[in-house]
């Protein structure tokens, strides 16, 4: 049923690419610590980088739990389900990394996701993974569901922000520079943004 991959290339990244969701999965190192689960979607914002390497942009929200756990351990799993077509799940399981806007390396990244425009969406950082272990499943209890198209309401709320605004956004958000467990998330003051 299930398989391991040694890298995302052929009908696995066709597979990966041409699904509109995803999701991802992180954890702090406490054993009583909170579990995250996000899903992740906007046409654009996932790149496949090279056969071990994927990346996604994170967007303003109301907490920053990857962030947060990425930078105490690095870990983190995504996940892609089939709602359409033939059945299948695939997992990377993964060491990731949250580059932020006054990263030298931020731009660079950026420019590997020309089907979007981040300005809208209050861009705070590139998830960065690098797959670990790369596996499928059968998939055959994930239902049919179709896809519309996405909704604009995200952009359309941060669309009102400056680099200033969003920031005290940020700060007056209880779980954005802290985690629902007091580690460290997102860097307050939001550094300015590198893009155009």
């Amino acid at each position: 049923m299930g398989k391991t991959y040694e890298r995302i290339d052929g009908r696995l990244r066709m597979f990966i690419e041409a699904q509109p969701l995803f999701f991802t999965a992180s954890a702090p190192l406490a054993a009583d610590g909170t579990v995250n689960l996000s899903p992740k979607g906007l046409k654009g914002s996932f790149v496949i980088i090279d056969e071990l390497t994927v990346a996604y942009l994170d967007f303003a929200g109301s907490n920053a739990e990857t962030i947060a756990h990425l930078r105490e351990n690095g870990r983190i799993t995504l996940m892609w389900c089939a709602f359409q077509g033939p059945p299948n799940i695939v997992r990377v399981h993964g060491k990731g990394e949250a580059v932020f806007r006054d990263d030298p390396r931020f731009k660079e990244l950026l420019a590997r996701f020309p089907d979007i425009d981040p300005t809208p969406h209050g861009l705070r950082a590139i998830i960065v993974v690098r797959a670990e272990r790369i596996r499928d499943s059968c998939g055959y209890s994930v239902p049919f569901m179709a896809y519309e198209e996405d909704r604009d309401l995200h952009g359309r709320r941060f669309a009102r922000e400056d680099d200033d605004s969003l920031s005290a956004y940020f700060q007056s958000k209880e779980h954005i520079g802290t985690s629902l467990d007091g580690l460290p998330g997102l860097p307050l003051p939001l550094p300015p943004s590198t893009t155009p």
